[in-house]
């Protein structure tokens, strides 16, 4: 069920508001400063949109958060599969060695209290999750290519190791993201989520008029997690689609890559 939060400008999840102790989000398009295909809330600084907006954006999205939040982590994401783990040492930073750590990054975890971790989507999938026996969240950016790597898995992995994080113990949130009714490939992007070992049963259709093939990236990544160990009741889809609910979130197939993003995010307070 959509929870719209602070007039449409973030969606919020049922699950993570188990939680007082976080806060889990993902905006939307609604008022802020940005203009054009950029229009309005964009916070990412990669896409190409004006700096003095994404600033301005991003003290917006700082003013709807708790008063705990230090700081927004926003990666330079490259459909990869690099898992950055951030630590206190990372607030010492300055601005420029903080974006210099943050290059090339999908997927963030950390224990530290106030970093909003933050995934900028605009058809791809964001996966936050936040294990509250120990106080450790997670967000990441599971594009097709991020998904078929198995980026999740990476990340509940990196989980386990870094913190003892325990996957039973896990909530998740998989948040709005192109729907496999929007979302048509072709036979070699088909292939390599076979060739990888994905249920293509389960993940996958024909459309019989045009020939071609429909993924669904939000069902793979939740089998994905309940393959790390996370029962069904412990998972929540957002099932908005970016295609069809443009109005509301940035889509990338819409608008075109020179385009915004929303950010979905998630923070220990």
């Amino acid at each position: 069920m959509e929870q719209f939060l602070s007039d449409r400008k973030m969606l919020g999840y049922r699950l993570m508001n188990l939680y007082p102790d976080i806060c889990c989000f993902s905006t939307t398009r609604h008022d802020g400063y940005s203009t054009g295909r950029y229009a309005s809330f964009n916070c990412n600084p990669y896409c190409g949109d004006m700096p003095e907006a994404v600033e301005k954006n991003k003290a917006l999205l700082l003013s709807l958060l708790p008063d705990s939040v230090r700081l927004l982590a926003i990666p330079h994401q490259v459909h990869g599969t690099e898992v950055f783990q951030i630590q206190n040492s990372f607030l010492k930073q300055t601005e420029e060695e903080r974006r210099l750590a943050l290059e090339g990054i999908d997927a963030l975890v950390t224990n530290v209290p106030g970093v909003c971790l933050c995934i900028s989507t605009a058809d791809c999938i964001p996966v936050l999750l936040y294990d509250p026996t120990h106080k450790v969240i997670a967000a990441v950016h599971a594009g097709w290519r991020g998904t078929v790597a198995r980026l999740v898995r990476k990340t509940v992995e990196t989980m386990q190791t870094a913190y003892g994080v325990m996957p039973e113990h896990l909530w998740a949130c998989i948040g709005p993201g192109i729907s496999q009714k929007a979302f048509e490939v072709g036979d070699e992007v088909y292939a390599k989520f076979g060739e990888a070992g994905f249920p293509m049963e389960q993940i996958a259709v024909k459309n019989l008029e045009t020939g071609k093939w429909h993924l669904d990236l939000w069902e793979s990544n939740r089998l994905e997690l309940l393959d790390c160990g996370l029962s069904p009741d412990q998972i929540e889809v957002a099932g908005i689609c970016t295609y069809f609910s443009n109005d509301d979130f940035f889509s990338a197939r819409r608008l075109g890559i020179s385009s915004g993003r929303m950010l979905s995010g998630i923070v220990i307070k």
